[in-house]
Order: C-alpha cells, then structure tokens, then sequence
C-alpha cells in the first residue's frame, strides 16, 4: 500500500447512527486504594439515557466551515496482523473534522495524517521525516505504535516536537519529549495484575503477544506480584494466533484453580483465547481472568456473552462509557456516528484515545496566540496543564519533565450482558512498580479529575 492510499480521508463521510442510549452506571468519584475491590459484582445504578450532545460542541463557531490556512499536524499507528491500533488516528482524525465543521481553531482548519506503518524501523523513521519535510506538519497528534518512541524520539527531540500520542514502546515513558493519554500495555497490565492480587489469588499467569518490549512490559506485573508474595509466571505468544485452544489450556493449568490468567493482547487476539477457555470449559477453573485496556471494548464483551458476566476484569485507562451521561461521552459518541466510519472498532479503548488525543490537543492549539509554527504549537502543547478531559481520572499535565506517565491512576470493567460496565474506580496504579515510583518522585501525583468535560 502507497502512502497516500495509507492516508485516511480528511472529511469523513457521515454516518447514520444515533448517539447510542446506555444504562447509566455511576463511576465512582473516590480514588480507591490498592486494597479495595468491588467483590467481582459490577456496580449498577438507576437506567439513564446518555444525553445527545450535537457536534457542534466540539468547535467555537457551530456549524461555520474553518476557511483559515490550515494546521498541519501528523500521528503515526501501527497497523498490521495480529496488531491493529490504528483506530487511534482514525478517531483524531474524526474529532478534526468535527474541529473543521464548527469554526475549526481560530478559524483555522487542521489537515491531520494518520499514518500506519509495519514494525519496521526504516519505514517508521521515513514516515517521522516525511510528515516534517514533506506534509509541513507542526505537531504529531494520535501517534500509537509497538516500536515509533524508539525509532523517532531522537529526530522529535532535534526538530523540537513534543508529541502527544498513545504509547507503547518504553521510551514513550521515559523521555521527554513523549507524552501519553494513556496508560500503555505495561502500567494497563499493572491494573490487571492489581486487581487480581486484591482478589487474593494464589498465583498469576501473565501472557502477551511477542512482540517488542515484552519484558518492560512484564516488569510491572512482575514487581506487583513479588511485593504481595505471589507467584507469577510470564508468557508471551507469536500473533496471529494459530492454536487459541492449547494456549488457553496451558494458562489455565499454569494459574490452577485459585490463580488468575491476566492477558495483554488486542482485542481480537485476547479474543480468540477466551472463547477457546468457553469451548473447552475452562471458565470456571482459575478464580480469576483479567486483561489490559485493549480488551476494554463492547466488541469483546458482546463476542464472550453472559457466561463472562464478572469473572473477566479489565484495567480501563480511561472513563467507562456504559452509563456514563457526560457531556464528554456524549461528544465522542457523536463524533463516532458522524464521523468515525473508518473507526472500525467503533465504541473502546482505542477511539477513546484518539478522541482524548485530538481534544487536548485542540485545547492547546486554541492557546497560541499568532502563527501556528512548529515552536508554537509545541509550546502549547508542552505547557498543558491541569487539563480536565473527561476521559482520565487525574488531570492531565505535560510539564518539562525528563519522563511522562501523567495517566497513572485507572478503573475496571467487567462484562455485564455484552456491555463493559464499571466495578472498581479510580485506583491509583500502585507504586511498587519502581517507574511508577520514580515518576510519582519527580512529578508528583496529578490531582484527581472531579468534573468531566472541561479544562484549565
């Protein structure tokens, strides 16, 4: 595939749907400590409708087409068998269309390039330099990709960008010019792990796709374990899957029945060995199964049906939509219906993220006074601060700090009848994991979010 059949479209098409009714499901506003739990029974509350929010709300001059010279600005995902992120650029750029369609930022349309790449360094690394020097891009939004922190963060850092993506690879972690709205697979897999522990299991069996970082990944889960005195035993397993049925035996067997079996796999590879675990009736014979955010996705919950009704725990690094009558749930939604046909995932984790993405990106665009220039928009964005999105539990701060985790406290969701409802909120992730540690050191602990929906 070409570069510019890569590309999605800059005007998605408008799609049908209604903004969809949910039962309304109260997160829990208290932050809980890392011993609290919900018992496995998901938290319920009065039916609510999710109010319609127009799209209109997502730019200052409802229905007016920003005719301004545009912003340019660029994300790259990885895209490939097995591993699919790529709903985080497409969800961007759903957002800026709706951006451009209401008066866009000081009149100024964005023309966002959602790239998707293959693992493979060199092509990684063309993208970063044609998104600069071709495209003209002053800011990479949405970016979300196994190797891409590695590969670009020198060349981000010589051409003075301050990304704000998704991460995945550690250094979206560990420098400073890479920030996350999420959590990523290792802190996610620390939630997993967390809420399996209060569950008092006896031992965990920790499994992940092979790919790159696996044992920066594992690190976290690891150091939890070891803190509580638990066993844990580490997998990894070569994506696609070809035999579901014999890695979901083998994790079985390996936590027993009072042990846990936590996944960090996409959501169609966790999937498939789930399903193998119902066909073979394997359900029942650990105490507990959890996953990564990934797995946070009315998809996956639909696919399991009832018989996963609260023996499946899912970290959700961001705010879970069933039941959520936010203005913020509410937009996004409305942007998936009229925007989003290429979001093939529709409502998770992955849009989520890329709607997060695009929102706090706007609100800093909407900052800089004068041209929009690489120096600009990367101050705006570097100077985030406090932002209230409406999708995390903490606000959220870039800062000129030499590491970045600001997404560090997070919720779980169980299935409930082929929806992921809330059982446990906000939880901060525990610090015996030393990155979390050593973060909390140096940037302390971001104040928790008490409203949805708006910034400072």
């Amino acid at each position: 595939m070409n570069r510019r059949e890569q590309r999605r479209s800059s005007r998605a098409g408008v799609a049908g749907a209604a903004v969809a009714v949910l039962v309304a499901v109260s997160a829990a506003a208290g932050c809980s400590s890392l011993n609290s739990g919900s018992g496995g029974k998901a938290a319920s509350a009065p039916t609510a409708s999710t109010p319609t929010v127009s799209t209109s709300k997502c730019g200052t001059k409802p229905g007016v087409k920003a005719t301004g010279s545009p912003i340019v600005l660029g994300g790259i995902t990885t895209k490939e068998p097995g591993t699919d992120f790529s709903d985080i650029g497409t969800t961007a750029a759903a957002y800026f269309d709706c951006v451009n369609d209401n008066g866009g930022i000081n009149g100024h349309p964005v023309k966002y390039y959602p790239e998707t790449e293959q693992t493979n360094p060199s092509q990684i690394a063309s993208l970063a330099h044609q998104l600069v020097s071709t495209d003209h891009a002053v800011g990479i939004v949405g970016s979300s990709s196994i190797i891409e922190c590695s590969v670009d963060n020198s060349y981000w850092k010589k051409e003075g960008f301050y990304v704000l993506g998704a991460g995945i690879d550690p250094e979206c972690w560990s420098t400073p010019n890479t920030i996350s709205v999420n959590m990523g697979p290792r802190y996610s897999s620390d939630g997993a792990v967390a809420h399996a522990l209060n569950s008092h299991v006896s031992k965990i069996a920790f499994d992940q796709s092979n790919v790159p970082g696996t044992t920066y990944i594992a690190g976290g889960p690891n150091a939890l374990a070891k803190a509580k005195h638990v066993p844990i035993q580490d997998f990894t397993e070569n994506v696609p899957l070809t035999s579901a049925n014999s890695v979901a035996i083998k994790l079985a067997n390996a936590a027993g029945p009072s042990g846990a079996v936590v996944l960090n796999f996409t959501p169609p590879e966790a999937l498939l060995i789930l399903q193998a675990a119902q066909k073979l009736g394997l359900e029942d014979k650990v105490k507990e199964w959890g996953c990564s955010t990934p797995c946070n996705t009315d998809f996956l919950a639909k696919a399991l049906g009832p018989k996963w009704n609260g023996k499946f725990f899912v970290n959700a690094e961001l705010t879970p939509l069933n039941g959520d009558t936010s203005q913020t749930a509410g937009l996004y939604q409305a942007i998936l219906a009229k925007y989003g046909k290429n979001v093939t995932g529709g409502v998770g984790s992955f849009s989520q993220m890329g709607f997060t993405d695009a929102e706090i990106a706007t609100h800093a665009l909407e900052t800089v006074k004068g041209a929009y220039t690489v120096k600009s928009v990367n101050a705006a964005f570097k100077n985030i601060k406090n932002y209230v999105s409406g999708m995390q539990c903490q606000a959220f701060t870039y800062g000129n700090y030499s590491e970045h985790i600001p997404n560090n406290m997070d919720y779980t969701v169980t299935p409930d009848n082929g929806k992921m409802v809330l059982t446990q909120g906000c939880t901060a992730i525990p610090s015996v994991d030393p990155q979390i540690a050593a973060y909390r050191k140096l940037a302390g602990t971001a104040p928790q979010a008490s409203s949805s929906g708006s910034g400072s």
